[in-house]
């Protein structure tokens, strides 16, 4: 993916919290981190995982998209992600929802994702107008969905089948295993942990509807 220019995510992250009138360890509280990590993430000192973006928009009723949006702003300035971050990476995902992908993508056009945690996102195809992610998702040796061992929430429903590979889902107080032809759906406000325990490289495709 070409580099792509977002604004401080930080910043704008402070600023919705301090509109909503939440107080840095209250939010901390609702999404299950410290506050010392979310300080330094509105202060640009530390980079959140793709699981605490969600986590912290769901709190604050916002977009993930909205952090990434161009737009003018006294107290946001634009800055270069670096290519391969988490944060370039989502910027790219989220530039152009209006963007057709396909109607043919072939293996080497796919727009990557590599989260920090050991999982890996490939885009497979999107129809302007339409709310939906439409994913390859590979799930490495010790690989999860949230780097931090909790369990993340966010708005939409997500559809599942794994084409290779086991993998434990956490849905709310219930786990999983899914094995090879094993297919999930449920609404992704509840809380949820995808982990992969074996040897080899998890890998399956999903649908993930966002609410409009």
């Amino acid at each position: 993916m070409s580099p792509a220019v977002v604004p401080q995510v930080g910043a704008r992250i402070r600023q919705a919290r301090l509109a909503r009138g939440t107080s840095l360890r209250a939010l901390a509280r609702e999404i299950g981190v410290s506050a010392s990590l979310v300080s330094q993430i509105e202060n640009g000192k530390s980079q959140p995982s793709v699981s605490t973006l969600y986590a912290i928009t769901t709190a604050l009723g916002i977009s993930l998209e909205s952090l990434f949006e161009a737009g003018e702003s006294a107290a946001v300035s634009p800055m270069a992600a670096a290519p391969g971050t988490v944060l370039h990476a989502l910027a790219a995902f989220a530039a152009d929802p209006g963007r057709r992908i396909g109607p043919l993508v072939t293996p080497g056009d796919r727009e990557v994702l590599e989260l920090d945690s050991g999982v890996v996102w490939e885009r497979l195809g999107h129809v302007p107008g339409t709310d939906v992610d439409f994913l390859q998702v590979t799930y490495r040796p010790g690989g999860a969905s949230s780097s931090s061992g909790g369990l993340m929430r966010h708005p939409g429903t997500e559809y599942g089948c794994l084409t290779s590979g086991e993998l434990v889902l956490t849905l709310g107080f219930e786990e999983y295993t899914l094995r090879p032809g094993d297919a999930v759906c449920f609404e992704s406000t509840t809380p949820h942990r995808y982990r992969n325990d074996g040897s080899v490289p998890a890998v399956g495709v999903w649908f993930v509807f966002s609410d409009t």
